[in-house]
């Protein structure tokens, strides 16, 4: 067994403690890896150790990356901040992107992917902790946002992504998601299919699966600590 293949079972086994106990079905909780700044080679072993979607932070790599592995049929996340001259590349060459923060990228998406494709699978990401440096609408803006951007074609929304401060306080981590699913009930109550809470990384995973997160995205917990520095998923 690689080491990479033995990662994803130890976090595997995690995410099915995490989810027992909480009194949830472990394979309600996707488990999304996080393969920015590795290489192909990498995701082809996580790959033969089961492993289906990815995750990339920075487009033209994730492009790329996407493109040298076409043959595998993997699943693509986009789950970095996206710039608006950035989507034509990411709205055909992923599958789902979980950092949508503003309408004019939502609008640029689903103009932009291929109508002869299924849609675009999108989150809006929400910025729980209130840190001028994170990325994401407000949870008071995310409302508005949400139900514009399930308005759009060729996009389907699919649910709400967040990245919490980094902290050891639980009980703070905790709350963070649950704001996270609140808000994500509010919006079903208001008529919104939405699925997924895409919450969660390698040092909180049990705290994110116990407040509900559907995906989790973890990095550093399967292909070991990078060389490049990045806040937004492992």
């Amino acid at each position: 067994m690689t080491v990479i293949a033995a990662n994803l079972q130890a976090v595997r086994e995690r995410i099915a403690r995490a989810a027992q106990a909480a009194g949830r079905d472990p394979e309600s909780v996707a488990l999304l890896a996080v393969s920015k700044t590795w290489p192909a080679e990498a995701v082809r072993a996580a790959a033969a150790a089961g492993q289906h979607a990815f995750g990339e932070n920075y487009v033209q790599e994730g492009v790329d990356k996407a493109a040298a592995l076409a043959a595998l049929g993997l699943e693509w996340h986009f789950i970095g901040p996206l710039q608006s001259n950035k989507t034509r590349q990411v709205a055909n060459a992923f599958h789902w992107v979980h950092s949508i923060d503003r309408l004019k990228i939502a609008e640029r998406l689903s103009a932009q992917r291929d109508a002869q494709r299924s849609p675009l699978n999108v989150c809006i990401q929400v910025n729980v902790s209130g840190e001028d440096t994170k990325s994401g609408v407000m949870p008071h803006e995310a409302r508005e946002l949400a139900h514009a951007v399930a308005a759009l074609p060729r996009l389907r929304l699919r649910g709400l992504m967040c990245i919490p401060e980094p902290t050891a306080d639980e009980a703070l981590l905790r709350r963070r998601f649950a704001m996270l699913r609140a808000l994500k009930a509010e919006l079903v109550a208001e008529g919104l299919a939405l699925d997924t809470l895409s919450m969660g990384m390698s040092h909180d995973i049990e705290a994110a699966i116990a407040e509900g997160a559907t995906i989790v995205r973890v990095g550093t917990a399967i292909f070991g600590a990078r060389a490049v520095a990045g806040a937004q998923a492992g």
